[in-house]
């Protein structure tokens, strides 16, 4: 089965966040680098909603999954 391609800026959309390029980059870097050792879902950036969302995407391999990929990967940069 095919996974849809969802950009980056849906993702944002989807967990309740402005999706505008610029709001993206003021969000990642206000929130990175997520501390060693914690996982995404666990940032402390997240509401419980956001948290819960970012969980199931990555745990069910959902659609989500590669943009989310690319989410965690922007908040370990420094």
């Amino acid at each position: 089965m095919e996974h849809p391609d969802h950009p980056f800026s849906e993702l944002f959309e989807q967990l309740g966040l402005a999706s505008e390029p610029e709001a993206i980059k003021r969000f990642i870097d206000r929130n990175s680098p997520i501390p060693e050792g914690v996982e995404l879902p666990d940032a402390a950036c997240w509401n419980e909603g956001q948290s819960e969302f970012l969980r199931e995407a990555i745990e069910a391999d959902a659609d989500w999954a590669e943009v989310v990929d690319h989410l965690d990967a922007s908040l370990r940069k420094p």
